[in-house]
Parts: structure tokens; sequence; C-alpha cells
């Protein structure tokens, strides 16, 4: 798991560690600062790797050995980099799986006025991000991207809808992306090469995010 440090990382990694169905798991958690998740460093679970998207042979210790590859950030870089640093750790150490993080509005796929607001509110940040997702989708890797809603703490509840869909929902919970992520755990075909939206259904129509 790369930027493991993060809110839907942690919670990925919780359930992980905690539900038996994953309890065959090992996790690779990459990071900054590995002193950041000093209480899992003795779990025999888990192993703790220290460094950066923006180094490529950094990704290629982390990665190597691995069945899937989850990436908890938004490729925001001018040339997306770091994009591509995971795509090519990756082939040069034989991993074929990934789901990669990115956001809403990539694909104009967010109707009304909320569209609107979230071209407003991310900006040029829209067109790093759609970058991203075209990487991946031409890498020749198995992946899944997850174009995330404005997050908020609730429960699980959600909706998926596809590349070249219109984007149902507004917001949804920082719990709904790590079961989602989960499920391709469980299943790697699962979602496999699409790019996907993911937000509670009972949101939509709203102009705003609903925290």
């Amino acid at each position: 798991m790369i930027a493991a440090n993060g809110q839907i990382s942690q919670l990925i990694e919780g359930r992980i560690l905690n539900e038996d169905k994953y309890a065959d798991v090992h996790l690779t958690l990459f990071l900054r600062n590995k002193s950041r998740l000093a209480s899992l460093a003795n779990n025999s679970r888990v192993t703790l790797v220290e460094g950066s998207l923006d180094s490529l042979d950094d990704l290629k210790q982390a990665v190597d050995g691995q069945d899937i590859v989850f990436v908890g950030v938004v490729d925001h870089t001018s040339d997306n980099h770091q994009t591509q640093n995971v795509v090519d750790a990756m082939k040069s150490t034989g991993v074929k799986r990934v789901i990669y993080t990115n956001v809403l509005g990539i694909y104009d796929e967010v109707p009304g006025a909320y569209g609107d607001w979230n071209k407003q509110m991310i900006g040029k940040g829209l067109s790093s991000a759609l970058k991203s997702d075209q990487i991946l989708e031409q890498s020749g890797l198995a992946y899944t991207t997850l174009r995330l809603p404005w997050l908020n703490d609730r429960e699980v509840k959600y909706e998926i809808t596809h590349k070249n869909e219109s984007y149902v929902g507004v917001s949804g919970s920082r719990k709904s992306i790590a079961d989602v992520v989960l499920r391709i755990i469980a299943d790697s075909e699962f979602l496999n090469d699409d790019s996907v939206g993911i937000a509670d259904p009972a949101t939509q129509g709203e102009d705003r995010p609903v925290y």
C-alpha cells in the first residue's frame, strides 16, 4: 500500500488485520516516514517501507513480490511522474494488479450544479488527474482507477459507476472507498481494467458535498 498513512489506507489496513477472511494477507506499507505507523512495526503480517513516490528505486523496492498495489493518493504532479513511476516499478518487478485513487470529474461525468462546483474547486488539478488515469489505461497493467467523491466519515453506502456513465451521488464515505478496495483484494477480477466512480446515491442532486 502506497501512501499507507492516509485515512482510507488506514481503514483498509485495520480491516485486513482484524477480519478473519483476510488472515492470509500480508501488508507492505510504503510511506515517507514509517514512524507514523509505529504501532504496526511489530506486527508479523506487516512490513513497513520508507520512501517516496518521486523515487522509482524506492517504489521498485516496495512493490517487488506484491500481488496487488494500492496507491492511496491522487497524482497531481505537473508531469504525472508519480503514476509513471508506479507503472514502471510494477513492470520492472513483474507485478500486474494496481488500484489507484483519483478524483471525480475528469471525464465531465458529474452533472448539474455540483459538477460545475467541482470543476471550480479542483481546477487545473483535473487535467493531471485525467492524465494519471490515461497512463494507467495504456500501461498494460490490470488496473482500477477509483474516482473518489468528496469524502465524509459516514458508514458504508455506495453505488459504483463506470467510465462513460454519469456519476451517481456527490459525496461518499472513506469507509465505502475502503470497502471497494477490499472487494478487489478478495477478488482481483472485480473492476479490473476499469475507471469507476463511487458515491452515496442518496446524495444525488446536492450542489455541495455532504459531510
